[in-house]
């Protein structure tokens, strides 16, 4: 067995596993833990009392965060004529149509974080779905990256500014990015109570008990930190 890094190992003694922390606490301690040579990556796990079998229990949407991400993103946008113009304007990464899908389709190529495309492709886009449906960057009216010609500028812009999206697992868990240790606590406490005010707002009616079972933030290589969740239902409450 490899022995566990003397960094890791103390950031688990700053971490008390027993422990359901505010979300002040939780990010100070953030803050405390993420002491690797690069920027980790800081992300937030909800439990939800939901059952994704149920398709009328399967939470899905997109929020943007009001610090970003702090990751530049990389926006794919398929349009044409004057909403391909406005896609450029709004600093998408890669515009087109017909080249773009014969290049995913034939080369596989998925060099981009987001992909949007507007109603009138979606016809020819939608074959693409078995290339870029397991990647999670198939576009997706239910997250808002189907749009009309007029909301192509908006939503890119959107995108690039870190808007997010996320979809509940199997086990009733969303994981979601919501920023990087080199942000100010107070960017990051907002950026997750945007989350968590954006999950309450999609409770599905038929969800039954408890519906913000759990919650936990973590660095890319720090311990995961407990969440009190009542103290985050009265955050997220609307």
């Amino acid at each position: 067995m490899p022995k566990t890094a003397k960094r890791y190992s103390a950031a688990r003694k700053a971490v008390d596993p027993n422990i359901k922390y505010s979300l002040d606490e939780a990010v100070a301690l953030l803050k405390q833990v993420a002491t690797a040579k690069f920027d980790e990556t800081i992300d937030l796990a909800v439990r939800l009392g939901v059952d994704p079998k149920h398709a009328d229990q399967m939470v899905r949407g997109a929020v943007a965060l009001p610090h970003g991400t702090g990751k530049a993103v990389r926006v794919l946008v398929f349009a044409q004529g004057d909403a391909a113009k406005a896609a450029k304007e709004a600093g998408a990464d890669f515009v087109g149509a017909e080249e773009l899908i014969q290049k995913i389709e034939s080369e596989g190529w998925t060099d981009f974080d987001k992909a949007v495309a507007t109603r009138d492709l979606m016809g020819k886009v939608g074959k693409l779905g078995r290339v870029l449906g397991p990647r999670g960057l198939m576009p997706n009216p239910k997250i808002g990256t189907v749009v009309g010609p007029d909301a192509i500028g908006q939503t890119v812009r959107e995108l690039k500014a870190g808007k997010i999206d996320f979809r509940v697992e199997k086990a009733g868990i969303v994981h979601a990015m919501v920023g990087k240790a080199s942000m100010e606590p107070q960017q990051l406490k907002e950026n997750i109570e945007a989350l968590v005010n954006t999950l309450m707002k999609l409770k599905p009616a038929t969800a039954k008990g408890t519906y913000l079972r759990g919650a936990a933030v973590s660095s890319t290589m720090g311990p995961g930190i407990r969440l009190d969740p009542s103290a985050l239902v009265r955050q997220g409450e609307v």
